[in-house]
């Protein structure tokens, strides 16, 4: 299955942040490597700009939420319409962050898949369990109730992406065991099938992410901090 490696910049990056990505796509000569899809998540704000910048370069570019309504009165948010009508082709949903800070239910990151489906987006659904569901042995089960929650019903020619991503890994510098990893994967590979794309997402960089990536039912990955420097993107993209 073609690796995709995305990044999520979070709320990171301002209009020079463009020439980190100028850095990333010289250490390739220029446009990414064919033999897999790279993806960079900006703020909301970048993605018009990015989107023309790097249309040659073979770089993908996406959201990091939408609204479920194509429109209305709902200020402050944006619809997978306007991402996709701005450049992007992707979006991320659910995004551990998302559900804690805006508290997120399962059925609202379902209703925002639907809508990125609805829109021509891709959408990159994320589930993940917290430290204290690991630790009482909940993990695959918490993580496969999410699954049964969030993700949409597609039809014939739709695509979604789904990120793994234990929430006391993200920003910490910790990971799961290798053997959590397969196992966590396995796991979802069961409730998705064989057509869909499982990233790992919990701190991966230059020194992780070879191992990693190496795993059965392992597609690619959902970076956070290490996305934003072009040096280290470079390197997990390579690890891929």
């Amino acid at each position: 299955m073609r690796p995709l490696i995305a990044g999520n910049w979070k709320m990171n990056g301002l209009s020079g942040a463009a020439a980190e990505v100028d850095r990333l796509l010289a250490d390739f000569a220029g446009s990414t490597p064919d033999s897999l899809d790279i993806l960079i998540c900006p703020p909301t704000t970048l993605i018009a700009a990015f989107a023309s910048r790097f249309e040659n370069a073979g770089l993908l570019i996406g959201g990091q939420d939408c609204h479920p309504d194509a429109f209305g009165a709902h200020t402050g948010d944006i619809s997978a319409e306007m991402l996709i009508d701005a450049g992007a082709c992707f979006v991320i949903v659910g995004h551990s962050e998302r559900r804690a800070d805006h508290h997120e239910s399962d059925a609202l990151v379902r209703a925002k898949a639907m809508a990125a489906l609805r829109a021509g987006l891709t959408p990159i659904v994320c589930v993940g369990e917290s430290e204290a569901q690991r630790d009482a042995g909940q993990a695959e089960a918490v993580v496969a109730q999410q699954l049964k929650g969030s993700l949409p019903d597609t039809r014939e020619g739709d695509e979604i992406v789904v990120a793994y991503e234990p929430v006391w890994a993200i920003g910490t510098g910790r990971t799961p065991t290798l053997a959590d990893i397969d196992a966590m994967h396995a796991s979802i590979r069961r409730h998705v099938g064989h057509g869909v794309r499982i990233l790992y997402g919990g701190s991966v960089k230059p020194s992780n992410a070879r191992e990693i990536l190496a795993r059965d039912n392992v597609n690619g990955a959902l970076v956070g901090g290490a996305s934003l420097t072009a040096a280290d993107f470079a390197d997990i993209i390579r690890a891929a």
